[in-house]
């Protein structure tokens, strides 16, 4: 069980009453909880604290939820975010998890499903004292140096900053890399759930990581039809 006094939530809804109410119940169950009533307010609160998951509304005026959500992915990378809407249309969830969600809850939601939801994905955030026990080196990819605990990945001069999501999926096929790993052993993992939703933003996931590793041909992130993928590192084989 997460010990929720540590952690830190950002809600972001314009909504009055569901905003209060969503709110004083997660206070309740012992999160410390920020309430921002737009996009606007939200990014300032994140620029004056830190935050360990936040949780943003779609259909906002002037700043809408995959607006800011894409602000949070190039500003504040670390940050991981999730949706909570009544847009539940397959491309509207698509859209949420290509822009890095790592989870979608569609409106209306059950409060304690939403807590257990918070729960599950912040056990698997690594406190960051416990990172710094475990990961004090970096992890070499091939001509590549990936930074965990500041979830950089370093080529040369070049240095890309990585998005929570993307340090897990990483992080996870580099310690079994030359080695299948199943969908269903990622997903359950990191995402917490094996589903088509989860399964198509793996695959966006995927997608950014190749992209990442392309400047060193003796790595390759192959997709074994039906199965999983593979991180090949033919200098570390």
């Amino acid at each position: 069980m997460v010990n929720t006094d540590k952690h830190s939530i950002l809600l972001v809804e314009d909504d009055e009453s569901l905003g209060y109410l969503l709110s004083e119940y997660l206070k309740m169950k012992g999160f410390k909880i920020t309430w921002a009533k737009s996009g606007l307010e939200a990014l300032k609160c994140i620029e004056l604290d830190i935050f360990q998951l936040a949780i943003l509304d779609v259909m906002m005026p002037e700043m809408d939820g995959f607006t800011l959500a894409s602000k949070i992915k190039s500003q504040f990378t670390a940050l991981p975010f999730i949706f909570l809407t009544a847009k539940s249309l397959k491309i509207d969830v698509l859209k949420g998890f290509s822009l890095g969600a790592v989870d979608y809850l569609k409106k209306p939601i059950d409060e304690e499903e939403l807590v257990v939801r918070i729960t599950i994905l912040l056990s698997r955030l690594v406190p960051k004292d416990v990172i710094g026990i475990k990961l004090t080196a970096t992890r070499s990819v091939g001509a590549y140096s990936f930074d965990v605990l500041n979830q950089q990945l370093k080529y040369g001069d070049t240095v890309v900053k990585l998005t929570s999501r993307e340090t897990e999926l990483l992080q996870f096929l580099v310690e079994n890399k030359n080695q299948l790993c199943s969908h269903k052993d990622i997903l359950v993992t990191i995402w917490g759930k094996n589903d088509y939703f989860n399964r198509k933003s793996l695959n966006v996931f995927i997608s950014h990581l190749r992209k990442y590793l392309s400047q060193d041909t003796s790595i390759k992130i192959e997709n074994i039809h039906r199965k999983g993928f593979v991180l090949f590192d033919n200098k570390q084989v």
